[in-house]
Parts: structure tokens; C-alpha cells; sequence
């Protein structure tokens, strides 16, 4: 500073920087009490809500009550103390020694940007599907009057010319054909049954598969585990010393499975998420709660490197914390090994890494109580027979970057919980992926390249045979790089030596086979060149990539293969994704992808399931829910008839046409009790008929493809929030909705009320609103509460309301209905 004279004057603000506590919370907790004692207000500046929860109970725990301290949810970079206002501010990061968090301000998010892929996802002459009438061409958005009001329909083109129009808020029932192959499906024609009998054949084999899968899952649920205890402080301790700051979907992931492990039911959960996105994290914080209830864990890995990886992750993660880790491989001598087994038998050692020699007779587990599995798919049958075995009783963790198949599909059918992350770490960038014929040009341009800019390069050539020749041609289009040879052939100590060298920097270029698809991080290493790209699976091609961009620098996977025009159909397909699927995040994308081009086969058995070629991966989807469904009727239908005389299948009432009078009857005796609306059913969709104005305008949205992905997009909203965001989204960047638009928002919200009610279709036409009840006739809807519930409240208002019955089918009519809110406002009026 200066004075008004201009020379310099001396400013003393009485502040110090924050003390150090090395994560000693002892140290906090008495240096908080003597800052009470001296009068000062001390103030814990936190990143979150969640992290000061953790630093109260672990000050709880340790001293009790700490008066005079406040928690501020806002973060600075240091903390200080200020004696002259007798202040003593400490920031979290400081406290426990982990990054600083940064934010981005003003950074898009991700899931309302619109790629030039989504807008031209469906283009005229595309095959689709129709739930109902099978598979078809689009045929574009045409405009129609019915009865004098304009309306939008997606055109679908049937065999021989046929043509039908589906209403924009019926596109969920449509989706993209994707078969098995590129080979053209079979287009069906309308008014035949020949889709119908398809799709109930499909069903059927579905059925049989989900019983014994459901059985499964039965006999899981049914056994008793350990409920693990509620966390202690040194679990808050572990989680709040994390050095970076949690990614939402980390978070989530890990309270669900804390909640999994306090449940008795043994826990079997799959967590998909990207390398480097935090899935070890989340396993070493249920370990760390294992052993905090004097568990053993095992962690069960696919190769050597992964299992020395994750020890020394392990033990720098929980050396400050009561757990003793040790680890089996082949690298280990049988002196270290005969030691481990022994300790382990004995309980000494709380966490064991191995790879499959843990499944061996030899390990035995004084007090096992967590099982963890990283990449289960690179585990064979014997050894995936052995963990089933194991998870029947105990808790099971399985991480994945790209789940295979038959894994994925287990858990989309709900035999297996599953959980997602997609929120990559801050900074991080997606490896930009290109495809190329093999040539020494491309592999002389990349390694210069990467090793210009200080970087180090991986060279994957998967067989041993080859890998001299690899390396010198290396070596000769690169004279001037340092180049490494690492293979499975190797002994486990040179391996590791040329591995540890690489990391540290000694070589440019590492040749490798593929066992560095697992367990190798080093964020120096941004450029990986994966020779005959077109041998390995999709899932391989996405871990092996992950073995570069694991830091803030652009990085690059090239795919060398042989011409395009070479290889097979499904080589094409799977390299396609593979750069098609280049964003943070994408790895279940590419799981899904995955098992779209090869098939869920039988999730119990062997064989490949041939409905998928047939009906479009999507559609398969649907079908597998609408049978999933239906077995659960059948379920509750065999729960809700304890006596014999109700244990036939429910029916109509004889005199359909009259329940609303009987309910009349039985409301008057009821009126103090009304069973809950919505506590059973099984209906996953209602169709909406009607001839009122709605669609989106061109004069508001005038690309095509832009309104197909909006109309796609509303017709899967589920929620009132969802609802909500989507108009806000509209308003940003279209402006204020039309009336037509806005009805659009509302059909949503009808059809899931009416879904609630147990209607399965509404048509609202010529001011008048017809509700059709569930058409099957066996339906256990009809013996449920909600049923009850809705004709009781129909019975009460008979001026307005009426039941029909015609050909066995129930439906509700209601007269003077003009609008979209207007039949809202009836179906409320039912479920009140």
C-alpha cells in the first residue's frame, strides 16, 4: 500500500495460515475447545452438507459436543486464523488433505445437448418397430385433419404399401430396428397375425428363462446374511479423507451399497462405470466397512498386474486405518504365499487381493463377509461356478467398465441390482478414437507424436509369437524411442520390473499383449495403438483404451485393422461403436451396444437366443418386461388366494353393467375405510386416442428430426419433475410454448394417471372420454384394492361417471369432456 505521499506503508492484518492437523482429529478436536476456552469462533468451511455431517460425528464421537464451532457449507482455498476478530476459519480440503475442488461455471449439461447423430437418428426408409404391429419403414411426420383439427402423426409403411399413422404422444410404442446383423428384417403386414404370434412365441421362451431366473433370485432373497452396522467415525473418516471430491453418481453408488450390506438379504450388486471414474473407490469403502465389523474381504481380480495394482491402491488408500491387506499371485514366492494362507486362515489378514488362486481348496477364510470382483467377465466357467456358490450368503460386489452380455442383462431383468456412473472426473477428456488400415506410416506419425510431447505410448499385439517383429518395427520407424516388451510369458519379476521401468518413465514405447487391458495407471502414457483391432470385443477394445486418458491431456486410441472391406459384418459394427462411443461415460453405452450386436443368448444357459433378429433389440426389451410382468401377476394372483375357494382365477363380475351399482352399495357401508388407489398395478402403458390439436407447430420448431427427438424424448417423461424440466428446457430454447405444445405436456401426465387407475387405453373424441379397464379378463387387476377404490368413487358420482360392459370389456364413459385438463380432471376425481 501507499500513502497519500506516495510512500510505502506497512499493513499487519493479525491472520496466520489454518494450523496443520495431519488428519490427527484428537488435534482438531482440542485445538476447537481451546479456541472456545480463548473466546475465538471457529468456522469448518466445507465443499458440501454431506462432507460437514462427516467431520460433526467423527468431533462427536471423539469429544462429544464441540461448542463454539460452526459448519459453513462454502469453501475457500486456505484456511487462516484471525486473532484481531478472533476468528479461526478451517477448510475440509486442508483438514484432510485432499484436492481443492473447482467448479466450472456456465458448463452445458451434457444430457441437454443435442449431437448431429440424435438429430438424423431416423431418417426416411429406416426400419422401425411397432410394439403392436411389428416391423415397418418410416415414412416421416405428416400432417392430417381429424375431424377439423390439425394433427401430427409419424408415418410407418407396411408390406405391400400399407400405411399406418401413429399419434406423436404414441412414439414410445416405436422404436429403431436393430437387429443382430445388417441383414434386412422381415416387413410385416398389417391385419395379419403373424407379428402377434411372434411376439407371443418370444414371450414364451422369455417366460421360461425368467422363471428360473426369478427362482434364482428368489432363493437369494430368501437366505439370511449379515446385516452389516451403521457406519462408524472412522467410516465418515475414510469417506471425508478422499482426496478428490465425490462425483454425484459415486456418491449414490456408494450409499446404495452401504444400504445394501446394513440389509440382511446377501447383497449381489453390479457397479458399471467408466476406468478412472471412481469404481475402486467405492469397493474399498465397503471393505473398510466389512472390516469394521470384523469381516474378511476378498478381492478377486483377473490378473497378476491387477492384483499387485489394487494392493498397493488398497494399502495407500488404509494405512492410517485399523486394516491389515496382504495379496496372492503368482509373482508372490510360495514361502509368501504359504505365509498369506495361514494368516488369512487364522484371521490376521483382513483384505486378501488375489487372482483365480482364491478360489482355490488351499484358501480358507476364518470369517469371510465380503466378496469383491473386478471384471468378471475375464473369469472362466469353473471359476464363475465357484463365486456362485459364494454369493448365495454373502455380500458380492462386482465392478465393471463394460459388463458383458449375459452380466448386463441379468441385471436389466432385476435378478441383480444394478449401478451406474457416468459422471467422469473434473477435467477429464474423451480419447479421440480413429480406425486405420495397419501401415507403418500411422504407427511411425502416433508414437512421434505422443513421445514429442513428453508423453508414452502403448502398443497392444496380442500374440506372443509376433511381438519381436512388432518391436522392430518399432524400433525402426522410431530409432530414436526407448522400447519395452511386456507379455504373459514373461517371468512374473521381469514383467514386473519392464511394467514399473515403463511407469517410471525409462521407456517411450511399451509392446504389449493385452494383460495390460487391467490394472496399469499411468497418466504420462496417452496414445495406445491397438494392432488387429477388428479380433477384439467390444468391451476389450473399450478397456483397453482406458488405459490412456487418465489425466487432463487430450489423448488418442488408434485401431489398426485390415481394409474395411475385409472384414465381417460384425467386426464393422463393433469398431463403429467403438468410435462412435468415444465420450466420458460411454462404457455402458457400449455394454448395451454389446449386447445388441451378439445377442442375450439364454442367461442360464448356452445358447443364443434368436429373437433378437427378428424383432430389434428394443423391442426384445419391451417384451421381456411385458412378460416380467405378467409372471408377477401370476405371483400375486397365487399370494392373494390364501383359501381355497378363492384361489380360482379372477373373472368379471356376472353383471358387469351393475358393479357400479354394487360399488354404490358397498361405498355407503365403506365410506370410513377407502382401500389406496394405485397400491397394485401391473399395466405398463395406456394408448391414447383422441382428435384434439396437439403437436409442436413449425412455426415453433421447424427442423424435422429436431421434432421427432423432442416427441421421442416427451413421450418417455415419468415423473412431474421430468415433466417440469423439459418445459423449462422448451422455453430456453424455443420461447414461450404454444397451447398445442403445452396439451402435449399434459397427455404425458394423463397417461400415467391413468396407467395408476388401471385404464389401458383413453379415447377422448366428439367431447366425448371412453377409459377401457384392463381387457384381460384373468387379470388379478380385478381383485386388487385399487379396482375397489375406482369403482366406489365411479358409483359416487353416477351423473357423471357410467360403467359399460360390452363383449366381456369394462369401460368408463364420461360426457362434456373438451380438453385435455378436463379429462385430467376426471380421472382425479376417481382417484381422490
Amino acid at each position: 500500500a501507499l500513502s497519500a505521499a506516495g510512500a510505502p506503508v506497512r499493513c499487519c492484518f493479525g491472520t496466520t495460515p489454518q494450523p496443520a492437523f495431519n488428519k490427527n482429529f484428537d488435534l482438531l478436536a482440542a485445538n476447537l475447545k481451546e479456541n472456545a476456552d480463548r473466546g475465538f469462533d471457529s468456522f469448518l468451511l466445507t465443499d458440501s452438507l454431506l462432507q460437514a455431517e462427516r467431520i460433526a460425528g467423527i468431533l462427536t464421537s471423539i469429544s462429544g459436543e464441540v461448542k463454539g464451532v460452526e459448519q459453513v457449507p462454502v469453501a475457500l482455498h486456505e484456511g487462516f486464523v484471525d486473532g484481531a476478530t478472533k476468528m479461526c476459519c478451517y477448510t475440509d480440503h486442508q483438514l484432510f488433505a485432499r484436492h481443492h475442488r473447482y467448479k466450472l461455471h456456465g458448463a452445458p449439461d451434457k444430457s441437454a445437448q443435442l449431437t448431429a447423430r440424435e438429430l438424423s437418428s431416423l431418417q426416411i426408409g429406416d426400419y422401425v418397430v411397432h410394439i403392436d404391429h411389428g416391423v415397418g419403414m418410416f415414412g416421416g411426420l405428416v400432417k392430417q385433419h381429424l375431424n377439423g383439427k390439425l394433427q401430427e402423426f409419424v408415418k410407418l409403411v407396411y408390406r405391400d404399401g400399407d400405411v399406418l399413422f401413429v399419434s406423436v404422444h404414441g412414439l414410445h410404442r416405436i422404436s429403431r430396428y436393430k437387429g443382430k446383423d445388417s441383414a434386412p428384417p422381415k416387413i410385416y403386414k398389417l391385419g395379419t397375425d403373424a407379428w402377434q404370434k411372434l411376439k407371443n412365441a418370444t414371450k414364451g421362451k422369455v417366460k421360461d428363462i425368467a422363471k428360473d431366473l426369478i427362482a434364482l433370485y428368489a432363493q437369494r432373497k430368501s437366505t439370511k446374511g449379515f446385516a452389516f452396522s451403521a457406519d462408524s467415525y472412522l467410516q465418515q473418516e475414510l469417506e471425508a479423507s478422499f482426496i478428490y471430491e465425490d462425483t454425484p453418481d459415486q456418491l449414490k453408488v456408494t450409499q446404495a451399497v452401504k444400504a445394501d450390506m446394513e440389509d440382511a438379504t446377501p447383497m449381489d450388486r453390479l457397479v458399471c462405470g467408466d476406468v478412472g471414474f471412481g469404481k475402486t473407490e467405492v469397493a474399498m469403502r465397503a471393505a473398510f466397512k466389512a472390516v469394521a465389523d470384523s469381516k474378511q474381504v476378498a478381492v478377486l481380480v483377473p490378473t497378476t498386474i491387477l492384483a499387485l495394482q489394487h494392493y498397493k491402491t488398497f494399502s495407500r488408500r488404509l494405512h492410517n486405518f485399523p486394516c491389515r491387506i496382504d495379496y496372492l499371485s503368482r509373482f508372490r514366492s510360495p514361502a509368501e504365499t504359504k505365509r498369506a494362507l495361514a494368516e488369512l486362515a487364522e484371521g490376521k489378514i483382513d483384505v486378501i487381493i488375489g487372482t483365480h488362486k482364491l478360489l482355490g481348496s488351499a484358501v480358507k477364510f476364518k470369517n469371510l463377509g465380503l466378496l469383491i470382483i473386478d471384471e468378471e467377465q475375464k473369469f472362466g466357467v469353473t471359476a464363475k461356478e465357484k463365486l456362485r456358490q459364494l454369493r448365495v450368503s454373502i455380500d458380492t460386489l462386482t465392478l465393471t467398465a463394460t459388463p458383458i452380455p449375459r452380466t448386463l442383462q441379468f441385471s436389466l431383468m432385476g435378478a441383480r441390482d444394478l449401478s451406474i456412473i457416468q459422471t467422469p472426473p473434473p477435467n477429464r477428456q474423451p480419447v479421440a478414437t480413429e480406425q486405420h488400415p495397419f501401415g507403418e506410416d500411422i504407427v511411425r506419425s502416433a508414437i512421434a507424436y505422443e513421445v514429442e510431447r513428453g508423453g508414452q505410448v502403448f502398443f497392444v499385439h496380442n500374440r506372443v509369437q509376433d511381438i519381436p517383429a512388432i518391436e522392430e518395427l518399432v524400433r525402426r520407424v522410431c530409432p530414436h524411442v526407448k522400447v519395452a516388451v511386456a507379455h504373459g510369458q514373461m517371468e512374473g519379476n521381469e514383467m514386473e520390473k519392464r511394467v514399473v521401468d515403463f511407469i517410471m518413465g525409462e521407456y517411450d514405447v511399451l509392446v504389449a499383449t493385452s494383460i495390460i487391458e487391467n490394472g496399469i495407471d499411468i497418466p504420462n502414457a496417452n496414445t495406445i495403438i491397438i494392432n488387429h483391432a477388428h479380433h477384439f470385443g467390444l468391451s476389450d477394445l473399450h478397456q483397453l483404451r482406458g488405459r490412456v486418458g487418465r489425466s487432463n491431456r487430450k489423448a488418442f486410441c488408434y485401431l489398426l485393422t485390415p481394409p474395411v472391406a475385409l472384414l465381417t459384418d460384425e467386426a464393422r459394427r463393433r469398431l463403429r461403436a467403438i468410435e462412435e462411443f468415444s465420450d466420458l461415460g460411454s462404457g455402458f453405452n457400449i455394454a448395451m451396444q454389446d449386447l445388441d450386436i451378439r445377442g442375450a443368448g439364454n442367461l442360464l444357459g448356452g445358447e443364443q437366443s434368436g429373437f433378437i433378429a427378428e424383432i430389434g433389440f428394443e423391442t426384445y426389451q419391451k417384451i421381456l418386461n411385458e412378460a416380467l410382468a405378467e409372471l408377477r401377476e401370476e405371483e400375486w394372483l397365487a399370494a392373494a388366494a390364501p383359501q381355497p375357494e378363492d384361489s380360482r382365477r379372477p373373472s368379471l363380475p356376472a353383471n358387469a353393467a351393475s358393479a357400479a351399482g354394487d360399488a354404490q352399495q358397498q361405498q355407503q357401508q365403506q365410506q370410513q375405510q377407502q382401500p389406496p388407489i394405485g397400491a397394485w398395478s401391473a399395466l405398463q402403458d395406456c394408448a391414447i386416442e383422441t382428435d384434439m390439436e396437439l403437436l409442436i407447430p413449425d412455426t415453433y420448431v421447424s427442423s424435422m428430426p429436431e421434432k421427432i427427438l423432442l416427441y421421442r424424448e416427451l413421450d418417455n417423461l415419468q415423473t412431474e419433475a421430468e415433466i417440469a424440466a423439459f418445459h423449462a428446457r422448451m422455453v430456453d430454447r424455443f420461447g414461450a410454448m404454444p397451447p398445442q405444445a403445452e396439451e402435449l405436456l399434459n397427455v404425458v401426465r394423463l397417461r400415467q394417471a391413468a396407467v395408476t387407475l388401471g385404464f389401458e387405453k383413453i379415447i377422448l373424441k366428439n367431447n366425448l372420454l371412453i377409459a377401457h379397464f384392463v381387457s384381460n379378463r384373468l387379470s388379478p387387476y380385478y381383485k386388487s384394492a385399487t379396482f375397489e377404490a375406482v369403482m366406489q368413487r365411479i358409483a359416487s358420482q353416477p351423473l357423471q361417471l357410467k360403467v359399460k360392459e360390452q363383449n366381456g370389456k369394462l369401460s368408463l364413459v364420461a360426457q362434456r369432456v373438451s380438453s385435455i385438463a378436463q379429462a385430467m380432471y376426471v380421472l382425479k376425481t376417481i382417484a381422490a
